[in-house]
């Protein structure tokens, strides 16, 4: 579920390098496996960036863990100048830097409209002194985040489901909704994990088109899991590799294409520490290599 907050703090600007987000030698242990193992990455404001990898390669575990959801074991990770490894993942959401997850988060037995409104930050009606005396505030706060509400949904076409309960949706439909009500945080850095999966192939270019939109008219930032390989080579600006826990590549999509390692990596051969994947060592079984798009 995507974190929101009746006040938002936004973080600082980006660092001198033009990053919005580091992370340095980040580690998750489960027992004796190491998950993330001293992964390092930085990401550009305003980038659409890729983060791809075989399966257990580690990625939604950083993602859980740079998002406050997982403790880490080691490391550290700044957004916007501020440290964020270790917060709590509310914190984490108010500097504006928010995150959709694999499977969805969904409030099933809220209706659609209301899983949205949750979302928008700074509603003066979450306190019980301000409906009391100043109703009018909070009722004009609320119609302007309905009507934010409804146009996000009329993006991911899901107007038509606004009053249904979001536990009726079909998969797809609820990534769309998680989505769209992470975009109701007013985020500057959107983690997205596997956006386009159980989505039809409209649903999906609508939804890209909308990430260039925001990050053109916006300025929003994007870091996203993705086994496409298609989507990530035509849409990503780089492209950040993760294999056995460790970041093994990052570069532009056409160099990581032709990169050995990354080939070396989802064709199952061994890399340095043996296998470090939550799930698994590196696979072919989610996403071809890069270099041959599904």
């Amino acid at each position: 579920m995507t974190e929101a907050a009746p006040a938002t703090t936004v973080a600082g600007p980006a660092g001198a390098n033009g990053t919005i987000f580091e992370a340095e030698g980040v580690v998750k242990r489960f027992g004796g496996i190491r998950a993330v193992d001293r992964a390092s990455l930085g990401v550009r404001e305003g980038s659409i960036t890729a983060l791809i990898g075989p399966n257990g390669a580690g990625k939604t575990t950083f993602f859980n863990v740079i998002t406050g959801f997982y403790r880490p074991d080691g490391g550290t990770a700044s957004f916007g100048g501020r440290q964020v490894l270790g917060r709590p993942p509310y914190t984490i959401a108010r500097l504006g830097m928010v995150r959709t997850f694999q499977i969805t988060k969904a409030l099933a037995r809220m209706p659609v409209i209301d899983n949205m409104m949750l979302g928008a930050p700074d509603q003066p009606g979450e306190r019980l002194l301000n409906v009391i005396f100043r109703p009018g505030a909070w009722r004009r706060r609320e119609s302007e985040v309905r009507e934010q509400a409804m146009e996000l949904l009329e993006v991911f076409n899901l107007t038509q489901l606004a009053g249904a309960y979001a536990g009726t949706l079909s998969g797809g439909q609820r990534k769309l909704l998680e989505l769209a009500r992470a975009l109701m945080t007013q985020p500057r850095f959107l983690l997205l994990d596997e956006p386009m999966a159980g989505i039809n192939p409209t649903l999906g270019r609508r939804l890209l088109d909308h990430m260039q939109r925001l990050r053109a008219q916006e300025g929003v930032t994007f870091l996203f899991i993705e086994h496409d390989m298609e989507v990530v080579m035509n849409h990503a600006d780089r492209v950040i590799v993760m294999a056995e826990g460790r970041v093994i590549a990052d570069g532009e999509p056409h160099e990581v294409r032709a990169d050995p390692a990354v080939i070396n990596a989802y064709l199952g051969g061994a890399t340095p520490g043996g296998d470090r994947g939550a799930g698994g060592g590196p696979t072919t079984g989610a996403g071809q290599p890069p270099g041959n798009p599904r």
